[in-house]
């Protein structure tokens, strides 16, 4: 059996991976009425880390690419609205 390719890991702190492990037993709690150790907590964070974070990293990299370029657009714009008549 091939093992999967790891994706480039975004570290998280200490701190962050606190709040996110205390998101993720409340979740559980709220939403499914379970209690989740502190093993499946970190597994399921290693997860989102591995899997998850790259991916919505990217998204934001692109909307910022998307956002830059729409700037731009409208400094060419701009620009040329600063021309004046040349009589």
């Amino acid at each position: 059996m091939k093992k999967r390719e790891r994706i480039a890991q975004i570290k998280l702190s200490d701190a962050q991976k606190e709040k996110l492990n205390a998101e993720i037993k409340a979740f559980y709690l709220d939403e499914r009425g379970e209690e989740i150790g502190m093993i499946e907590q970190m597994q399921l964070l290693e997860l989102f880390e591995h899997k998850l974070a790259p991916i919505v990293y990217n998204r934001a990299l692109d909307d910022a690419k998307r956002w830059f370029a729409q700037m731009m657009d409208n400094l060419d714009s701009d620009y040329y609205t600063l021309y004046k008549n040349e009589a």
